[in-house]
């Protein structure tokens, strides 16, 4: 599979890639998407993501991401990138990783995603897909084993945006410290 640059602008670990300058002004033209039905599009993404997991594991919210869409010249636009994420509680154990990588790949192409990127490192794997509606969505194994997965707009109208309860950075969020996984699966945290 090929790597298209034109991927999420802006994902949780920071290793997102920018979507050509091109790619961002169709998506300024034809979004008529606000801050907040971003917000909420990206969530709903995640729900049904979670729900296809089975057996289901244990999750948080992620830190919500935004960042600014601007011109070729770095001029502001009125338009954001939404970005929301989940860090799974659950331990998956490395031989499992790729069984979960799978199960979230089905399901996303089900739901009109197109994989656009695939990493199949054993230690750090990653999968990417984008939609026609302008939605993008990963899923990341971090160095420590820990999982996130992450759903993006890329460019709404800028708008306030409300938060479920218990998102990072909002009253009553978690710690970082409890994103970490230490919840344990029979299927998931299995040894090899």
């Amino acid at each position: 599979m090929t790597v298209l640059a034109a991927l999420t602008a802006c994902e949780p670990d920071g290793a997102g890639q920018a979507k050509s300058d091109q790619s961002v002004r169709q998506t300024q033209k034809a979004s008529t998407m606000d801050m907040q039905q971003a917000g909420e599009g990206s969530e709903k993404i995640l729900d049904d993501t979670l729900a296809a997991i089975r057996p289901p594991v244990k999750w948080a919210y992620g830190a919500p991401m935004r960042e600014a869409c601007s011109t070729d010249l770095n001029e502001p636009t009125g338009r954001t990138t939404v970005t929301r994420s989940r860090n799974l509680l659950t331990v998956v154990a490395p031989h499992r990783r790729g069984n979960l990588l799978g199960v979230v790949q089905r399901h996303w192409e089900q739901q009109g995603f197109k994989v656009t990127s695939v990493r199949n490192d054993e230690s750090m794997p990653w999968l990417r897909a984008t939609r026609p509606d302008g939605f993008s969505v990963s899923l990341q194994v971090g160095s420590v084993g820990n999982v996130f997965i992450s759903a993006s707009f890329a460019c709404a109208e800028d708008s306030e945006m409300t938060y479920p309860a218990g998102t990072p950075g909002q009253p009553g969020g978690p710690r970082s410290e409890e994103l970490r996984p230490t919840e344990r699966s029979e299927f998931w945290s299995a040894e090899g």
